[in-house]
């Protein structure tokens, strides 16, 4: 087999899956479709955008499943995360990033390496069984010829949901009369988060408001199938009024400077760039029609004038079901020189969606120089999400990173001899502990 890898698309998947290859010896040719063709929700005609949120979430990873992901991925010499670190935001405990600065480094780095090879231009016709070892990783947003082609391939194990994008707000026209900056119970930087707070009476007008608005309809081929991590605002209320009082609205480690009153439920806002001059309304994805966002989010106290620099809106989410489809070096069953990597691969989420490309890049790189690839440990965040990809049984979901998909913790042996059971932080803790002790062993492993 040649030492040569085609990577059909150049977002998060893509990008690490190059970059891993490429420092690995093997020579890259970087398939995307950008600046010729844009997908529905992409503006920016570099590598690696992000569209939905510019928050890769916790960074936290003694505690967090997703910050345990960031650090192994770090200790990986990821290159995502390489620029994820240059561009980064205040966010609390979470890691957010400048999405221009970010998009623009990744681009940078790629095009700049002397093992790949970028190539503009859309792809619309599945790699042929002759075709160089490919990595697909076109992600959630296919083109829609393309999807056709794998359709064709992979027949009835293809999937789609959808996902949706909270509006932006230029943060000038908030009125910081009624919104104050605070992070809930003060965790990281006060200026992390501008909070508008909303009074019983308030909270519910707006909730009937938003249940009676109208939506953005479906086209007649289209079924909805939501993921739960990601619901629209008006399909929480449809689950129940206060709904909304028990995910992005909740009130709770917050104090409002301005009132002596307890807000009864409050719309938090964060840091959408590295100027601060555009602020994300948080779990505030919908499908609501414009006209009608920009009419109810301005009864919220401290967006009275707020002028929206991107209103919310849905998109198709596209993926195989990788447990059927896929080898445990996510190769195609049927066709072994075609990998999937990415969201298109079942993953959830951008940092989710980098860790499988850098997988990904590795195992083509090891196939590619002759070698047999180490799976990462299950104990690991990344061994965690292959092990979702390829042993999942029943119907397939895409899954973020969580302790949940990890082998349990129960408890220990003391020194006496006795069982005791690690429960809360300490078990979290844990979790974060063996995952790191067990990754140093697999890195070591392929390094040899």
């Amino acid at each position: 087999m040649d030492k040569v890898l085609h990577i059909i698309g150049a977002g998060l998947a893509g990008s690490e899956a190059a970059w891993q290859a490429a420092e690995r010896g093997i020579k890259v040719k970087l398939f995307e479709m950008k600046p010729h063709k844009f997908s529905p929700a992409h503006k920016n005609p570099h590598f690696g955008e992000l569209v939905c949120s510019n928050s890769l979430r916790s960074d936290d990873y003694e505690h967090n499943a997703v910050g345990l992901m960031h650090e192994e991925m770090r200790r990986f010499g990821s290159l995502i995360m390489r620029c994820a670190d240059a561009c980064k935001v205040p966010a609390g405990g979470a890691l957010a990033v400048d999405r221009e600065g970010f998009a623009a480094m990744i681009t940078r780095f790629l095009q700049q390496h002397e093992n790949i090879e970028i190539i503009s231009g859309e792809i619309t016709e599945f790699p042929s069984k002759e075709a160089p070892l490919t990595i697909i990783s076109t992600g959630p947003l296919t083109s829609s010829d393309f999807i056709a082609a794998i359709l064709q391939k992979v027949g009835k194990h293809s999937l789609s949901f959808y996902d949706a994008i909270a509006p932006v707000v230029y943060k000038e026209s908030i009125n910081f009369d009624k919104a104050w900056y605070q992070s809930r119970y003060d965790k990281g930087d006060k200026f992390d988060y501008i909070n508008c707070p909303l009074n019983r009476e308030e909270y519910y007008h707006f909730v009937e408001e938003i249940a009676a608005a109208e939506k953005m309809p479906f086209h007649d081929f289209e079924t909805p199938n939501y993921f739960d991590g990601c619901l629209p605002i008006e399909v929480m209320i449809e689950r129940g009024r206060d709904t909304l009082l028990f995910g992005p609205m909740k009130p709770v480690g917050l104090t409002n400077p301005h009132s002596a009153e307890k807000p009864y439920a409050v719309v938090q806002l964060r840091q959408d760039n590295k100027e601060d001059t555009l602020r994300n309304m948080v779990g505030f994805q919908t499908k609501l029609k414009y006209g009608e966002q920009e009419r109810i989010f301005r009864m919220i106290p401290g967006l009275e004038k707020a002028e929206f620099a991107r209103l919310g809106g849905i998109h198709k989410n596209t993926f195989i079901e990788s447990p059927v489809l896929l080898d445990e070096f996510l190769r195609l069953k049927t066709q072994p020189n075609v990998m999937f990597a990415g969201q298109i691969s079942g993953c959830e989420g951008y940092v989710e969606s980098a860790d499988v490309g850098m997988v990904a890049g590795y195992y083509a790189a090891a196939l590619l120089n002759n070698k047999y690839p180490q799976i990462p440990p299950i104990t690991t965040a990344t061994g965690a999400m292959q092990a979702h990809l390829r042993d999942t049984v029943g119907d397939y979901q895409p899954m973020n990173i969580n302790f949940g998909i990890f082998p349990t913790i129960q408890g220990e042996i003391t020194a006496n001899g006795k069982f005791r059971k690690i429960k809360g932080a300490a078990r979290k803790e844990e979790y974060c502990r063996r995952a790191l002790t067990d990754f140093a062993k697999w890195q070591e492993a392929i390094n040899v």
